[in-house]
């Protein structure tokens, strides 16, 4: 398993450094569009620790042996957050080229009243707290993980009173990062939803690269024995209420906006449902939702390890595509523009970042050593 973790590592990082290559020079040859595609990447691999995170806190307050099949992959997926706080340099020194309020600031009317809020120095301070409370909630729940490996049942209880107020942090920076690197594209504009569509967003990517890799790895020890039809089945049920979570989010702030017709709201959505933007929305409502719903209602494809991975591939890559339809036209409203940029900078960001994943994975057991674990897969056998 060391073996196979060690070849995916060198692979993804000999992708990520190629594809940095080639980000650097369509750097110097259009910053702009760069930083564009460099953004929409950002959020899509962030998410996947920032999901992680939610999860495994998740886990430790409510419990369920699916928790402890991927408890190693969440912790390994939050170890990244100090690589992504350095990958988030890039849109640091490069604002003023993607946020209307940094190349203008309260020089622009419709901006009058937001300056307090949206300048270059606030916002870098605020993305700083937001990785100070990434990165000390990811160092503590890996650190006292390792701790219980050894045997201190006591840290069972720590691990839960930190989740509890660690969910409660980790909602606060999630929607105030999203409304910051996201919403602030077009600063007319707001949603008092669009916060919760990220966290939800985030925790059903994240979900998903879990179930992928769990899938993979499962053919193998030590997960072959625990990662059972059950476990897929439970993480299967956990992907639908996600998915069905996600599409309620995202319809029921299209259908307020669009009941409502404010002139500061309505024009977002004409934005995105105009030009071929339109067509890609229609894509996002099927493959993005209805597909996998109902791919996720048969109890057969949630046992199967493999079926159950592809149809968390298809939520992952759509994934991707609704950070597109949600980035990309404040710089292209009126037609859909894909550029080589968008999958140079998701390559080049997502190499680093596997590789740096399957480092971290390699590094440790891959199950816990969890009396409640224990006691579970003793059940399994005695079943």
């Amino acid at each position: 398993m060391r073996q196979r973790l060690d070849a995916i590592r060198n692979r993804a990082l000999a992708l990520g450094v190629i594809a940095a290559v080639l980000c650097i020079i369509g750097a110097f040859l259009d910053p702009r569009q760069f930083l564009r595609s460099y953004l929409v990447a950002y959020v899509y691999w962030l998410g996947l620790p920032l999901g992680s995170l939610a999860i495994l806190m998740l886990h430790h307050l409510v419990g369920g042996r699916w928790g402890f099949v991927i408890q190693r992959l969440l912790e390994a997926a939050i170890r990244t957050f100090p690589l992504m706080a350095v990958l988030f340099l890039p849109l640091v020194f490069g604002m003023r080229y993607i946020y209307p309020w940094a190349a203008h600031g309260a020089e622009a009317e419709h901006l009058s009243g937001k300056s307090a809020y949206l300048n270059p120095a606030f916002f870098t301070a605020r993305a700083a707290v937001y990785f100070a409370v990434w990165i000390a909630c990811a160092y503590a729940l890996t650190k006292w993980s390792r701790e219980q490996d050894r045997g201190d049942v006591s840290l069972i209880g720590r691990l839960q009173s930190l989740s509890g107020p660690g969910l409660a942090l980790y909602g606060l920076t999630v929607t105030f990062s999203a409304i910051d690197w996201i919403m602030s594209l077009e600063p007319e504009w707001y949603s008092t939803i669009y916060g919760m569509m990220f966290i939800v967003a985030h925790a059903l990517v994240a979900l998903a690269f879990a179930i992928i890799a769990a899938a993979i790895l499962s053919a193998e020890e030590p997960l072959a024995g625990a990662a059972v039809p059950d476990c897929f089945h439970d993480l299967g049920n956990l992907l639908l209420s996600l998915v069905m979570f996600w599409a309620y989010l995202a319809f029921s702030q299209f259908l307020i906006i669009w009941s409502e017709n404010l002139a500061e709201e309505i024009p977002w959505y004409v934005r995105r449902a105009t030009g071929g933007w339109r067509y890609f929305a229609l894509l996002l409502i099927v493959f993005q939702f209805a597909i996998p719903f109902l791919l996720l209602l048969s109890r057969t494809a949630k046992r199967r390890a493999r079926v159950l991975a592809w149809i968390a591939l298809l939520v992952a890559v759509m994934h991707w595509a609704d950070l597109l339809w949600l980035i990309a036209p404040a710089f292209h409203p009126s037609r859909f523009y894909l550029h080589w940029l968008d999958v140079a900078a998701l390559a080049a960001v997502g190499g680093l970042w596997i590789g740096a994943f399957a480092h971290y994975l390699g590094a440790t057991a891959l199950l816990p050593n969890d009396p409640r674990f224990v006691e579970a897969l003793r059940e399994v056998e005695a079943t």
